[in-house]
């Protein structure tokens, strides 16, 4: 597919209410054959649905041949069985009530294989005696904190320790190690490159000294979106990316060696124009991630030299160029900095094909229940 200057474009974009998020569906299942290519071999592809958050998206990843997937909350893992995926990670460790949802949800959906990470023995313990309680046996990969600091014990002998305790209590079965390297995000990719490996042979460390313990060699689920091209080129790893779904303006810069395409793009209109200079758009902090400052939220794709000043729950205030032409009505396309919680402040999204608007694809995992 190539990148014409103009892709995002919406033939009648005065079908479309703003603001509103575009999704250009066959840019999304170029991005899968993408991390298909990158990855060699489809059964080492675990993707993560905390991007996309919809059963369409998941659809056309299981259509690809993924069947492996991971998610962050119960209501991605009950989205993803109900479109019947195989085998679902929650990559989140369970208790109190959630614990009690996650094993409704194990029993409501018999043909999805659901496993979970855990990073103490306490709370090991806690899921081996619930699920035994209802007949289960589950299985469990162990949380490595390799550097995000908030979950996860680090790789060396007490997270050995954790592995042997789990493998004698009935009702999980630890099957793997997880590690998430989310604070590996630098621009350099050979920086990149050198963290990552000195990660992963901390993890391979582990693995190795579990196995000398005469258990089965633990599967490593490693890395995101920013450390994937790594990940992808170790025949032993299961890659977990989820942003590369749609990519977004802050991987698009920061990761230039990755050649996914960005497929989702903000539509949002002039409402006001308040002084000469200053424009006021209908994209306040409802409509995009706004966690980042305000210069890091959103890239003009169809307008130059607008600057955002200040931002508020339903208005974007950008200053102009004196002269400017622009009126209330006019039509901007934005990327969104950071995806991922932009497609959480959005029920729908629009679907555009060649340019035209053909339909509404809801965000079902976007609340956090669906039914239990």
């Amino acid at each position: 597919m190539s990148e014409e200057k103009d892709w995002y474009l919406v033939n009648h974009p005065e079908e479309i209410d703003s603001p509103a998020l575009l999704i250009y569906s066959e840019r999304v299942k170029r991005n899968i054959e993408m991390a298909k290519q990158m990855v060699g071999e489809v059964s080492r592809l675990r993707p993560h649905v905390k991007t996309h958050k919809n059963s369409e998206v998941t659809k056309l990843q299981l259509e690809a041949g993924i069947t492996k997937f991971k998610c962050a909350t119960i209501a991605e893992a009950e989205m993803l069985a109900i479109c019947k995926a195989p085998d679902v990670l929650l990559a989140y460790q369970p208790s109190g009530p959630k614990l009690d949802r996650f094993i409704a949800l194990i029993l409501k959906y018999p043909d999805t294989k659901f496993s979970c990470i855990v990073d103490n023995e306490a709370t090991a313990h806690v899921i081996s005696v619930e699920v035994q309680s209802h007949q289960l046996q589950i299985n469990v990969y162990i949380d490595l904190n390799v550097g995000m600091n908030r979950t996860g014990i680090k790789p060396g002998t007490k997270a050995q320790e954790l592995y042997l305790a789990c493998n004698l209590m009935p009702g999980i079965k630890p099957i793997g190690l997880h590690a998430y390297d989310g604070h590996i995000h630098d621009s350099d990719l050979q920086e990149r490159t050198t963290k990552s490996n000195k990660l992963y042979e901390s993890v391979k460390q582990l693995q190795q000294d579990i196995v000398k313990q005469g258990i089965t060699e633990p599967v490593i689920i490693a890395g995101g979106s920013p450390t994937f091209p790594f990940y992808a080129e170790k025949k032993d790893v299961e890659c977990s990316p989820g942003t590369f779904i749609y990519w977004d303006a802050g991987y698009l810069e920061a990761f230039q060696e990755q050649k996914f395409l960005p497929a989702a793009v903000l539509l949002s209109r002039i409402i006001s124009l308040p002084t000469e200079t200053r424009i006021c758009l209908d994209l306040g902090h409802k409509s995009v991630g706004a966690e980042n400052a305000l210069n890091k939220r959103v890239r003009f794709l169809n307008a130059d030299g607008l600057v955002p000043v200040s931002q508020s729950e339903e208005h974007l205030i950008v200053e102009a160029p004196q002269y400017h032409g622009y009126k209330p009505g006019d039509v901007f396309y934005l990327l969104p900095f950071h995806v991922c919680p932009t497609v959480a402040l959005y029920e729908r999204v629009a679907i555009i094909v060649n340019g035209d608007f053909a339909g509404e694809w809801i965000n079902t995992a976007r609340d956090r229940k669906i039914t239990m």
